[in-house]
């Protein structure tokens, strides 16, 4: 049975909440529509062309490097859903760890008594930063770092989505920003590591990270950033999270997985399987379950079956084929569960977007990864 370690109310980050049935321990669900306003993926790996092209498209050297500037500036909000005026206040040589691929925001911030927040960047992100910011010209050309204007910054955002054919608006710094947090819940990054990321804190979101440490949490972000990096899209589940307990059998061995958002998923592994991965209490590690193998059940109780994960969501969005038809679930924490079935199963089911069901799969069907 899936449990919440703590049960915690889950503010929604981007949009108001969907109702759940009474009685749930997953608190409300984060909607993620268009009625955000947000550019989605495609439109971000559009704009951000437009500035990469934008910034090599002249022969002036001091030009090429003032647009560099505002193309990293671009890619940090892009990347790492910074607001405008952390970017502008960093010292690119000094807040940019890069053998951790760490960004720290707010280090040279003096105006407010904040503490300063650390973000992990992908590894080709920060390897490129690290490229631009070795080139010595680009190094005599910041004389005051990323001090730039910052309606400055806007109007360049706006020219390069106005050369997108976008509405001036979406090129907004902080509507770039917004989307970026949409982009990583649709990627289903835990909501908690989304809201650390950010810089949000609320005090009911605390108990989610009792059992993880800030170097765990990092750990969780660069699993997401790294699997965003190579564009695998086979797995559709994935789970991120914390060895809760191991109880070896004389055959076989029952993990179950804490995950940031505080669900427990179970699954059961041979012996031979739980040496040769080194498993132990503690460790981090990722779970997939593939999507033929979850089932969908339309009840307001919580079903009685031998599935020992149960997950209760809402229908986020449905792609139907003429073979096989595909629903996706949105569960408390934002993350996505994708369910497989064949069409004709599908039309019997008659379930549309926005409706509440449980997502289940047994224990037999979780493979563990260790990265």
């Amino acid at each position: 049975m899936n449990r919440k370690y703590n049960k915690i109310e889950k503010k929604e980050l981007l949009n108001r909440p969907s109702p759940m049935p009474e009685g749930t321990s997953h608190g409300r669900l984060v909607s993620i529509t268009n009625e955000t306003g947000c550019l989605d993926p495609v439109q971000l790996n559009r704009l951000e062309k437009s500035f990469r092209d934008w910034a090599e498209s002249t022969s002036r050297l001091e030009v090429r490097l003032s647009r560099k500037r505002i193309l990293l500036i671009f890619l940090l909000i892009r990347y790492t859903g910074a607001k405008l005026n952390e970017v502008l206040t960093l010292n690119p040589f000094q807040d940019i760890d890069y053998n951790r691929h760490l960004i720290v925001f707010g280090k040279q911030d003096t105006t407010h008594d904040r503490t300063p927040r650390e973000v992990q960047l992908s590894e080709p992100l920060s390897l490129e930063i690290q490229a631009v910011l070795d080139d010595s010209a680009f190094q005599r050309s910041l004389g005051n770092l990323f001090r730039v204007d910052p309606s400055h910054v806007r109007r360049k955002f706006y020219e390069r989505a106005a050369a997108c054919g976008f509405p001036k608006r979406l090129g907004a710094p902080d509507l770039i920003r917004k989307s970026r947090a949409v982009e990583m819940l649709q990627d289903n990054m835990p909501l908690p590591v989304v809201q650390r990321i950010m810089g949000h804190s609320t005090p009911n979101l605390t108990s989610s990270f009792v059992s993880f440490s800030d170097e765990e949490i990092q750990q969780v972000a660069r699993f997401f950033l790294e699997k965003e990096s190579r564009r695998k899209t086979s797995a559709r589940n994935t789970f991120f999270g914390k060895i809760s307990s191991i109880q070896k059998g004389d055959i076989q061995t029952k993990v179950e997985l804490i995950t940031v958002g505080g669900d427990l998923i179970t699954t059961l592994i041979t012996n031979e399987s739980l040496t040769r991965l080194g498993l132990q209490q503690g460790r981090l590690i990722s779970a997939e379950i593939k999507a033929p193998l979850v089932v969908l059940q339309q009840t307001d109780e919580e079903p009685k079956s031998t599935a020992e994960n149960r997950f209760h969501g809402i229908i986020s969005r449905i792609n139907r084929g003429r073979i096989t038809t595909e629903f996706v679930v949105r569960i408390g924490d934002g993350t996505e569960i994708c369910a497989l079935v064949s069409s004709e199963i599908g039309r019997r089911l008659g379930l549309n977007e926005a409706d509440p069901v449980w997502a289940t799969f047994n224990s037999f069907s979780v493979v563990l990864h260790v990265d």
